[in-house]
């Protein structure tokens, strides 16, 4: 289930909820019970394995295939 961050106008805390993405835009209460929240802009790191295969070529803007590296 996804993560949403959310924050209180009210008291200004910051908070996270998991909940179906069909509920993203329900609206959510704080943990203090105020009803005046925003959800936040969040983005996710999608980083590769340590184990990824390098690619063959050395590097350069395609790989080396364009012989340009």
């Amino acid at each position: 289930m996804p993560t949403y961050a959310y924050r209180c106008r009210e008291c200004t805390s910051t908070f996270e909820l998991n909940r179906p993405m069909s509920e993203s835009s329900a609206p959510a209460s704080c943990p203090e019970g105020h009803d005046d929240t925003v959800k936040l802009l969040t983005t996710v790191a999608l980083t590769g394995s340590a184990s990824a295969p390098v690619p063959a070529g050395g590097g350069g803007c395609c790989g080396g295939a364009c012989g340009c590296g």
